[in-house]
């Protein structure tokens, strides 16, 4: 097997690969079902129609040239100033190899890069190791509730990174 690489930008696949990355991990975990899949689908794929816009971005790793992972910034959606993280997902054979760490590293750079003053991400409670990362960039827990925008009931966490 190939050590996994980081690519930047668009590329045949992406759409497909992450949305089917987050659909086989949530359905699994969390019982997540076609409401979320089909969000995330519908979500991503308007945001990749914007990427020529300078504030926006996404990361991919492949490995073995498949899409094993990825992380995007939507610079427009939350104003201005403000950043939000989305799509973050790792295969998870890829679990502890350093990928989420680079992904978030290349985030929190472009962010600061294109100005932003903060950086936010929608997350729920329970997952553990995606917790850990973001509270190791210097992400802090500023909001969560219960809610079901996800297709099933969780408590939704607002989790916001000062620049």
């Amino acid at each position: 097997m190939a050590n996994p690489t980081l690519e930047t930008g668009y590329h045949p696949m992406l759409i497909g690969r992450i949305t089917t990355l987050h659909a086989d991990y949530y359905s699994k975990s969390n019982g997540f079902g076609l409401l979320f899949e089909t969000k995330v689908a519908t979500d991503l794929s308007e945001f990749c129609t914007r990427l020529d816009a300078p504030e926006n971005q996404t990361w991919t790793v492949s490995q073995d040239g498949e899409i094993c992972g990825g992380l995007s910034v939507d610079g427009q959606d939350l104003g201005a100033s403000i950043a939000h993280l989305r799509w973050f997902i790792l295969s998870p054979h890829l679990a502890g190899t350093g990928q989420g760490n680079a992904l978030l590293r290349s985030a929190k750079t472009f962010c600061r890069d294109q100005g932003k003053s903060e950086i936010h991400l929608w997350t729920f409670e329970g997952l553990t190791a995606a917790r850990h990362l973001y509270e190791k960039f210097g992400f802090d827990l500023v909001e969560q509730n219960a809610g079901t925008a996800w297709g099933t009931e969780v408590l939704e966490q607002n989790f916001v990174l000062k620049l």
